[in-house]
């Protein structure tokens, strides 16, 4: 059985056993029915079974509460895929709050709120819509129920149930004993943010009590807190919502909290002396020293004293030794609250202590420094006042932790120390700032009413009533408007259509931030917003910056490609400069044709020593003598000139400029080599004996000269006699 065989046998078997599937088809109904798509089928009783599926297209609805627009807030917009947009469709809404909060347009399907909402008074709306034929009424979509949910904004503060609570707490508790638990609650949405989250804070009543951040437990924080010291403290407790966060809005309660008397006291005698015949009466007295300053009668006493009648003395007294003793201040501890703004000098509170002793001496107050490292407090070491020497702030620390300390001026070792707590009050004295950086832009296809931005504010400050901002603008924007949303946050709109990069790429926009603290505080930040192009989603493509930099299309690749070949040609030009620097630093006579100023070379072979008409040095001296008269050096002249003695020829100043003139053009000239040259030129001075050799004077005799002298200037000079001496000779012969 070939495989089509099996498939159309298997066709067949589902055809007859199941007749239902084989008649299932979509049809378009009539006129007067919904224009949807139905499918229709067959059940096992064989009665038509329909399921229709829905043309409506909207998206989700939700709505702010708390809306200060001018304008209606819109909603959203239904949609039938019947509309042709030939206005032949009418959209109808009913439901809660149809037509008097929500109304429709009956041609586009936008739903608008016509007033504020309240969350908190209704979460949510249920509405009906329906789509029908302009012209015959009847409908061409079935009615649909849609939901607008309401969104939350943080507009409730947390409350508490009771204005002031009373708790009770046992004296010489241990530290985190509980004492009572408050509980706030907040009007809004719990599911939406943190505007529900509360935190709980301590305001007054620290050291002595804390509270915990989450459940509202108020605890002891003091060991050994004393009733007969103190026994009454009020307690502000704090519920902030948001998390605690700045601009959170809160609200507070006060707890009244008493210590209960615990038996922690023995009894007293009322003086530390007492007759005898005041205590005769029993047969028996057992007492017991407690401390240095009393006698306290205890039926638990240690040892037990004997008064016998027959002893009775009516002038006798039980007393006992005074010993020094520290002072002793009047509270275990101070707790003082100043404003942060008071002036430099100001008493903040008095601390005071007694000598126990019966002499009662002076007492010296100071500071323990390790305690105020920064020194902005002091005390005056007679009375014990406290007062400010530097200004405070609370934004920089809330609380300072004092040791004062009390000494006996006679002995200065007898001292006591007791803990000072100063708590710094707040002061509206910082203006609210923009809570982060804004990178803000607005898309060239922007239409009027958009939202660009949303922005919010933090203070330093932490008021009471927690902390509320109002945004405006500095001044009337055509362009922009600020939107305040009365939760401590604004919304940035748009206030026209387009806008062109080409034209303005930036926009500066001046906004005003002020509290609602007194005095109030305000401060003005400008937001920075971008014009870019985006996508129909409104998201970003490209901004002005990207296209300025790249108008020609060219990717950050491809400019990077670039600038790296840049960067190779001039790697390439400076070591071409360099060799052909290199090269320049070779010899300086390359070859010879290579004749240079200071350097003369001839191929030609001297004679050795006996040569001397190899070089004319007088050409040096005087180029032009080379003009006037050429002769042959190299050979004996024919016309030997009679010689004569010349005066000692003075310096000659010819090639004096000769050199000075060569040495400034080697010192001016930029293609000379760095290093030194050598230029040698033979001259002989004028404080030679032999005088001058140069023919250049004797060259302008036309006698015949002697050389006879040669022979009276030493052996040295024989040769050349010789030599000389014989030419004239061989003349004379011939």
């Amino acid at each position: 059985m070939t495989i089509p065989q099996v498939l159309l046998m298997l066709l067949l078997w589902v055809c007859l056993l199941h007749p239902c599937l084989t008649t299932m088809v979509f049809t378009r109904t009539t006129d007067h029915q919904p224009q949807n798509f139905v499918a229709q089928g067959t059940g096992n009783d064989g009665k038509a079974l329909h399921r229709q599926k829905r043309g409506w297209m909207w998206n989700q609805f939700f709505l702010l509460e708390e809306y200060t627009g001018s304008d209606y807030q819109y909603v959203g917009k239904l949609h039938s895929d019947q509309d042709k947009g030939d206005g032949s469709l009418k959209y109808i809404l009913s439901g809660d709050g149809a037509g008097t909060l929500f109304v429709i347009d009956e041609r586009t399907g936008d739903i608008h709120a016509t007033r504020r909402i309240d969350r908190e008074e209704k979460a949510f709306y249920t509405l009906r819509a329906q789509a029908i034929n302009r012209r015959t009424l009847r409908p061409v979509e079935p009615e649909s129920e849609f939901v607008i949910k309401i969104h939350d904004i943080n507009d409730n503060e947390p409350t508490f149930p009771e204005e002031v609570y009373i708790a009770t707490v046992p004296e010489m508790s241990v530290v985190g004993t509980s004492v009572v638990q408050v509980t706030a609650t907040d009007a809004d949405d719990p599911s939406y943010g943190n505007s529900a989250r509360i935190i709980y804070s301590i305001l007054q009543g620290q050291p002595y009590f804390s509270v915990e951040p989450e459940t509202g437990i108020i605890r002891t924080a003091l060991p050994n807190m004393n009733r007969e010291n103190r026994e009454q403290y009020q307690v502000v407790i704090q519920a902030k919502d948001m998390g605690g966060q700045m601009g959170g809005l809160s609200g507070t309660t006060t707890v009244n909290i008493t210590l209960t008397d615990v038996n922690d006291n023995p009894p007293r005698f009322p003086q530390s002396k007492l007759p005898l015949i005041a205590l005769l009466r029993y047969k028996s007295i057992r007492i017991k020293e407690l401390g240095n300053s009393h006698l306290l009668a205890d039926n638990r006493a240690t040892w037990t004293a004997d008064a016998k009648m027959s002893h009775y003395n009516p002038n006798a007294y039980f007393g006992h030794e005074d010993v020094d003793e520290p002072p002793i201040f009047s509270r275990s501890s101070y707790l003082f609250e100043i404003h942060e703004d008071i002036e430099v000098g100001t008493i903040i509170g008095t601390v005071m202590a007694h000598d126990p002793d019966s002499a009662a001496g002076p007492i010296r107050f100071s500071l323990d420094r390790h305690t105020d490292l920064d020194r902005i407090f002091n005390i005056h070491s007679g009375n014990g006042s406290i007062y400010t020497s530097k200004m405070l702030d609370r934004e920089i620390s809330q609380w300072h932790n004092l040791s004062v300390i009390a000494a006996e001026i006679n002995n200065p070792k007898e001292m006591t120390r007791v803990s000072v707590y100063v708590r710094i009050l707040d002061v509206n004295d910082n203006a609210p700032q923009f809570a982060v950086f804004y990178d803000t832009f607005v898309c060239e296809n922007a239409r009027a009413g958009q939202l660009i931005q949303t922005i919010s504010a933090v203070d330093k400050d932490d008021p009471l009533g927690g902390q509320k901002f109002f945004f405006s603008l500095a001044a009337v924007n055509p362009n922009f408007t600020v939107q305040d949303n009365e939760d401590n946050t604004a919304r940035i709109l748009t206030r026209r259509n387009g806008f062109s990069r080409h034209e303005i790429s930036t926009y500066l926009l001046p906004v005003v931030i002020s509290d609602n603290d007194y005095p109030i505080q305000s401060s003005t930040g400008t937001l920075t917003i971008r014009v870019c192009a985006c996508d129909s989603r409104g998201n970003m493509q490209s901004c002005n910056a990207e296209a300025l930099l790249l108008p020609a299309g060219l990717s950050t690749g491809a400019l990077i490609a670039i600038l790296l070949c840049i960067i190779i040609l001039l790697v390439i030009v400076v070591l071409f400069a360099a060799l052909k620097r290199q090269r320049k630093k070779e010899p300086l006579i390359l070859s010879k044709e290579d004749i240079r100023d200071n350097i003369v070379s001839y191929n030609d072979e001297g004679g050795g020593e006996e040569d001397t008409q190899a070089f004319d040095i007088g050409t040096l001296r005087n180029p032009a003598a080379i003009e006037d008269k050429k002769l042959r050096r190299d050979i004996i002249p024919e016309t030997l000139f009679v010689p004569r003695r010349t005066p000692r020829a003075p310096d000659n100043t010819d090639v004096r400029d000769f050199i000075n003139q060569r040495l400034k053009e080697h010192d001016n000239d930029p293609s000379a080599p760095p290093y030194d040259s050598l230029a040698t030129y033979a001259y002989e001075g004028n404080d030679s004996i032999a005088e001058s050799l140069s023919s250049l004077e004797s060259g302008t005799t036309e006698g015949d000269q002697n050389y006879d002298y040669l022979k009276e200037w030493g052996p040295r000079f024989n040769k050349l006699a010789e030599m000389y001496g014989g030419g004239e000779s061989d003349k004379d012969a011939s």
